[in-house]
């Protein structure tokens, strides 16, 4: 018979520690780098009191990942109570970065995990979302563990909403009572990002890329319409795996399928590995105590050396333009940040490195209505390269798939040609011989 050991202390220190949303950010000293949980992990009460009963904090730093909140923090006239950092621009901080009330730190998504282990980027405060203890008096990270793991095992001071719906997920993702400061009871639905309704443009990309991956394949994908669109063609696959670093709905449908299984992953056999999960409801019921989903920070699943490790992986990244020589722009629009390094440059490099791997970049052909190409002969001014023209394999739009590894600027400029909408293509073949891209014949 196992007589299973019980400890009371850790739970009288933990019903010490129970405080109101106040309360708990009354602990926060001014002039602290403070990191918010990431995506559906964001905890909303905590960043709600700090804005609202925050009044105590001057010249205080607040950073993360994309999260799924308001983002009250960067409202006009709190500059002089938080600066805004963003490792990755959303939606809820892109107009404040773009006006100057808010900052953006251009860093590939592996390497911040080390920078704020390092004290380069020190953080100061945590403030996460957990699920309660289990009965060793470990709380799980839930659905955000990425570079939140790095961020609670160095913070001085953190400081975590307990909420019985944050899924338990395993891995690296258990963090004791002990480290945190305060705990804050709330009960409510998580953060949700829904998949969007995919067109005929998207279905064909998705078609498209699909069309690269074999059985037995280990998958990352991004977020957004592409990565859904690929997933929905992908149903006719047999043994396929994951390793990425963002878990989305798709995944869920096509393991709920057997689609995905994993046994054929060289590295983490039968796991599905991820650093943070955004979707439904149902993904993140289906996430709770899955001995399928293994929950890694960034500072693994988005290793080079250790993407590498998984034979076939397939990256799928999404991006704003591609120019003739294959360079990626994929953080800037019209001259002002919009998004993010974040894992694509990891990925890239990592699939290009494994056996049989293959990076691949997707786009629609156009933007603005089909009023501007993505395949472009030069980037606007300010326009930032993310993906280097000499990492970059194949790029992929609804017209086909150009594979550029190996091939010189005519090949390169030839092979994008043919995949731009049919109404830019002639203007295109023109600028490449203007710029000796191709013969003028």
């Amino acid at each position: 018979m196992i007589v299973h050991a019980t400890s009371e202390s850790w739970k009288t220190r933990y019903a010490a520690k129970i405080a109101t949303p106040e309360d708990a950010i009354r602990l926060i000293q001014p002039r602290k780098r403070i990191l918010i949980g990431s995506g559906a992990g964001e905890p909303v009460r905590l960043v709600e009191a700090m804005v609202a009963d925050g009044d105590h904090l001057e010249g205080n730093e607040i950073v993360h990942l994309m999260t799924l909140g308001s983002a009250p923090y960067v409202q006009p006239g709190l500059q002089h109570r938080f600066r805004h950092t963003a490792f990755f621009i959303g939606a809820n901080v892109r107009p404040a970065v773009q006006e100057g009330r808010a900052d953006f730190m251009p860093v590939f998504l592996s390497e911040i995990p080390q920078l704020i282990s390092s004290g380069r980027v020190r953080i100061d405060v945590a403030l996460v979302q957990v699920t309660p203890p289990d009965r060793h008096g470990f709380v799980s990270l839930g659905v955000s563990v990425d570079i939140v793991r790095a961020a609670v095992d160095t913070a001085d001071l953190v400081l975590a909403e307990v909420n019985p719906n944050m899924p338990r997920t395993l891995g690296d993702s258990f963090l004791h009572v002990d480290r945190i400061a305060s705990l804050v009871p709330v009960e409510g639905p998580l953060l949700e990002l829904a998949p969007e309704p995919l067109d005929e443009v998207f279905c064909e990309i998705g078609r498209n890329v699909a069309s690269l991956i074999p059985d037995g394949a280990t998958l990352q994908m991004g977020i957004g319409k592409i990565p859904d669109a690929t997933l929905h063609f992908l149903m006719d696959r047999g043994d396929l795996g994951i390793h990425t670093e963002m878990l989305s709905d798709g995944v869920m449908n096509l393991a709920e399928a057997g689609v995905i299984n994993g046994r054929r992953k060289t590295l983490l056999p039968s796991k599905i590995v991820t650093s943070f999960i955004m979707g439904t409801r149902k993904l993140y019921a289906w996430a709770h105590d899955n001995p399928a989903v293994e929950m890694r920070p960034s500072a693994f699943t988005n290793d080079i050396f250790q993407i590498a490790r998984n034979d076939q992986m397939i990256a799928i990244n999404s991006a704003l333009a591609v120019d003739l020589t294959g360079q990626v722009a994929a953080d800037t629009v019209r001259g002002k940040f919009f998004s993010g390094i974040g894992g694509q440059v990891d990925f890239i490099r990592g699939a290009a490195r494994s056996k049989g791997g293959k990076p691949v970049i997707a786009l629609p052909s156009t933007a603005k209505g089909g009023t501007v190409s993505r395949i472009q002969s030069v980037f606007e001014e300010g326009a930032g390269v993310v993906t280097s023209r000499g990492d970059i394999h194949y790029v992929a739009t609804e017209y086909g798939i150009a594979d550029l590894w190996g091939k010189n600027i005519g090949q390169r400029a030839h092979a994008l040609i043919g995949i731009a909408h049919p109404d830019f293509r002639g203007e295109l073949l023109a600028e490449a011989k203007k710029r000796c891209y191709v013969f003028p014949g």
